[in-house]
């Protein structure tokens, strides 16, 4: 990837972003402009998700934002916690073929912790919450006991590693033990001790034939899609973007999380891969990054979480005519949004 700037920082008078603006979802609106979801941070970790429209300069590139107002914020008993407030955070937005409009996965931050949830929408102003993702007992883990984040749906239908037309969720589960704190403490253990937990993993759970949007909300189906491999990604991985339909397969831009302990506190490094999944068996892996695809080495490296690259947000150029450009926006250290092209 190459930098091509910040497009998106907090007005601190703003009581609403004052703590932030990051990690947003971009959707290509159908008057053909390009918008911007971001999750904007208010006081005390108040996170609510915004609506901003992209601005591109004479190259095409683009070089800021029209702020529209608030998407959701915290309203319903799933999005309410004592710590914090509420949150809705980290969007994920997909045009999806089969129901003719958009649908948000995000973060719903309640008092049993985090959850994606849903919303959909016809015109990306307005939007309409589909509830929490509930996952079939055909899981062999209990998903709906767990924190779970970082999901994103296939744009269209896809076949389930059993060959049925479904609709795809990518999402990675939080398991007791995969909090950083506990990664590292696994550190000083032998080796022989620390074994490789499904729980880091990204996996792909799929609701086969819904004919109504409620039906995303019920997963039955459940496969896992990748572990923690390299050591840029060796403590956890997580979906980044939306998976993008291309000439290779299933592009999926993704997380991966290292670190390491001192005396003082943990220092994660958080960067962004890609891989490309097979276009009709979207359970198996074509190509994966064995290096990261951008770093936090320059203003990633400074802000509220330092060392933070979180790819959310991916935009591919038709508009310019160039179908092999895609631009990937994300989080700069949970303070900032920038975009990088691809």
């Amino acid at each position: 990837m190459t930098r091509l700037g910040v497009v998106m920082e907090p007005d601190r008078d703003n009581r609403t972003e004052s703590e932030g603006v990051l990690n947003p979802a971009t959707a290509r609106g159908r008057d053909g402009e390009l918008y911007l979801f971001p999750r904007l941070v208010g006081q005390g970790n108040y996170s609510r998700i915004g609506i901003a429209r992209v601005c591109f300069n004479a190259d095409g590139d683009p070089a800021g934002v029209e702020r529209l107002g608030i998407a959701l914020e915290p309203q319903e008993p799933f999005e309410k916690n004592p710590q914090t407030g509420g949150g809705c955070e980290d969007p994920r937005v997909t045009y999806l073929e089969p129901f003719d409009c958009y649908v948000m996965t995000y973060t719903a931050y309640g008092s049993q912790g985090p959850r994606i949830a849903l919303a959909s929408s016809h015109d990306l102003i307005h939007w309409e919450r589909l509830g929490l993702v509930g996952f079939g007992e055909t899981a062999p883990v209990n998903f709906n006991n767990v924190y779970n984040k970082d999901g994103v749906l296939f744009p269209q239908a896809i076949r389930d590693p059993t060959g049925e037309v479904s609709i795809g969720l990518i999402h990675r589960p939080l398991f007791p033990g995969s909090q950083p704190h506990e990664f590292l403490a696994r550190e000083s253990q032998a080796e022989e001790h620390r074994p490789r937990l499904h729980h880091e993993s990204l996996w792909i759970s799929y609701c086969r034939e819904p004919t109504r949007l409620e039906q995303l909300t019920d997963l039955h189906w459940h496969h896992r899609l990748m572990s923690p491999r390299y050591s840029w990604e060796r403590m956890k991985v997580g979906a980044g973007a939306p998976p993008l339909l291309t000439r290779h397969g299933w592009l999926l831009i993704y997380h991966g999380v290292s670190g390491r302990s001192d005396d003082t506190k943990q220092r994660l490094r958080y960067s962004a891969g890609a891989l490309v999944l097979d276009k009709e068996h979207p359970d198996e892996i074509v190509f994966r990054s064995k290096r990261p695809v951008l770093t936090p080495d320059e203003r990633e490296a400074e802000g509220l979480v330092p060392n933070v690259v979180f790819p959310t947000g991916i935009d591919q150029r038709n508009d310019l005519g160039d179908p092999d450009r895609v631009d990937v926006y994300y989080g700069m250290a949970d303070d900032r949004i920038g975009v990088a092209t691809l």
